[in-house]
């Protein structure tokens, strides 16, 4: 096995050349490497492969055939398996050192078809950064699944040997000179993306497989490197002013940002301070996109059709698509800096060379245990006086709540098959709780923006906004008392769990 360690990086076409012009690639061409690639990707047609973490394919170069598997790791890191073969089939008598063989039955090779192919074209070179050998490479070609298509720009830094703050240090560089920016996801990633539907659509959070012998450190590395694929994955809907792509970015960084809370006795101090801060500054960029957009859709479309001044509801919802259309522009804006593109190298080093701030001989099993038991603990003590909460000591047990639901999303994989039910019940009844304190949350700050909007409204459409205005709000505080009953009821019903991790 070879464990390839490697930043990839998307590059706009037009910094390629300043690419082979000014970091190592305009040296003497025979120390440059150029290669035809074209692979083709093997799976079942319900990709059992994938879902095991595997990729296989298949790469045609200089006339011979080289098969690979790669399987598990973090977002830079894999495992690699590669071997010669006689054609552009797999050879699955050539996979028995590698994670593909407990796949391997005799059904296995008729069920393997070609879901996509890439036709790249590599430049290539060695550098010596430190006392570190790289390989820059600058990928050009497409991906190709049927009659999908999508092009690739991209460049990628590979440690040969040496140290990987080596490899970060020359990614800086070529951030600042290019614009690069980091990229999570590897070209079978996208691949199937492009099978699934063109692959520029909103992404949801992912699976996340645990094995009970981690430690917590190894344990966090492989749940913050999944939040941070989930946010870079929607980086372009995001920049297609996608409301989806909002939401899910968003979600990617909370889900992160509970992760680091979840694990802060293991996590070094200074240095995570650091990285919570350009995290909240990027939710905070994105955040109003998604609160404008969700009172235009659900608080004003819905009176529309009511009793109240059809001028007064023109003219507010006129002034919020605006404000949502500013908004979204905002943040597009964010996710085109070069603050979010150093972000994400600051992201990547912090999960892969973080030291742990202390040792701790738990395994994740017994860490998950203690945690959740904590967490759901202060919850139903809280929660005995959710009426008497003030609307802040609300908001704070509603990202209590959220962060006890990730919890549960991380560790579900450390509990046996027959507990799932147990945790999706439990799941289930948090969901609902945090749905109905969020709903408390928002119209908290649709109170604040349908104020703002009757008090600035020009005299022309005054009275009729501040009529429309006013029929939000109250519609919204009729509702309130039956949210915090369903919320106070789902609360006392909140139970421990009874189930430990383990298998």
């Amino acid at each position: 096995m070879n464990a390839e360690t490697e930043l990839k990086f998307r590059i706009a076409p037009r910094q390629m050349s300043s690419v082979l012009r000014d970091h190592g690639l305009r040296g003497r061409r025979r120390d440059r490497s150029e290669q035809t690639l074209v692979s083709t990707y093997f799976d079942t047609t319900k990709h059992k492969l994938r879902h095991h973490g595997l990729t296989l394919r298949v790469r045609r170069m200089d006339g011979r055939y080289l098969q690979t598997v790669k399987a598990g790791g973090t977002a830079i890191r894999r495992g690699e398996w590669e071997h010669e073969v006689s054609s552009a089939s797999p050879d699955l008598k050539k996979t028995e050192d590698t994670p593909l063989r407990r796949l391997a039955t005799a059904k296995l090779p008729r069920k393997l078809k070609p879901v996509f192919q890439t036709d790249i074209h590599r430049t290539a070179q060695a550098q010596r950064v430190g006392n570190s050998e790289i390989e820059l490479a600058l990928d050009r070609g497409r991906i190709r699944a049927g009659r999908r298509s999508r092009p690739v720009s991209e460049l990628e830094l590979e440690l040969k040997s040496g140290r990987i703050a080596d490899l970060f240090h020359l990614a800086r560089r070529l951030e600042r000179s290019t614009e690069a920016e980091l990229d999570l996801r590897s070209k079978s990633e996208r691949g199937f993306g492009l099978v699934a539907g063109g692959g520029g659509s909103a992404q949801h959070a992912e699976p996340i497989a645990l094995e009970t012998t981690l430690s917590p450190r190894e344990a966090f590395s492989i749940i913050a490197h999944s939040t941070l694929r989930q946010i870079t994955a929607n980086a372009d809907p995001v920049r297609a002013m996608d409301s989806e792509g909002v939401h899910q970015m968003r979600v990617g960084l909370r889900r992160l940002r509970a992760a680091i809370s979840l694990f802060k006795e293991v996590l070094p101090r200074a240095s995570t301070a650091r990285i919570k801060s350009e995290l909240k500054w990027l939710t905070n960029e994105l955040a109003p996109a998604r609160e404008i957009d969700v009172f235009l859709t659900e608080s004003i479309a819905p009176v529309s059709g009511q009793d109240i001044p059809k001028r007064g509801v023109r003219a507010i919802r006129r002034r919020f698509a605006q404000q949502r259309a500013e908004a979204f522009v905002r943040a597009r804006n964010a996710i085109g800096s070069a603050r979010y593109r150093r972000m994400l190298i600051d992201l990547v080093e912090w999960i892969e060379t973080g030291r742990p701030r202390a040792d701790d001989d738990r395994s994740i099993a017994a860490y998950a245990a203690e945690a959740l038991g904590r967490r759901i603990r202060k919850a139903r003590k809280q929660g005995k006086q959710l009426t008497r909460l003030d609307p802040s000591q609300r908001h704070k047990l509603r990202i209590r709540i959220k962060k006890i639901r990730y919890a549960i999303d991380f560790f579900a994989s450390l509990y046996r098959d027959r507990d799932q039910g147990t945790l999706d019940s439990l799941s289930d009844r948090l969901k609902r709780i945090q749905s109905a304190l969020g709903s408390l949350n928002d119209f908290m700050a649709h109170r604040e923006l349908a104020r703002e909007a009757a008090l600035t409204a020009p005299p022309a459409n005054r009275r009729a906004q501040a009529f429309a205005s006013g029929f939000i709000v109250g519609q919204e505080r009729k509702a309130t008392h039956d949210l915090l009953k369903g919320a106070a009821k789902e609360l006392h019903r909140l139970h421990r769990l009874s189930i430990a991790p383990g298998k």
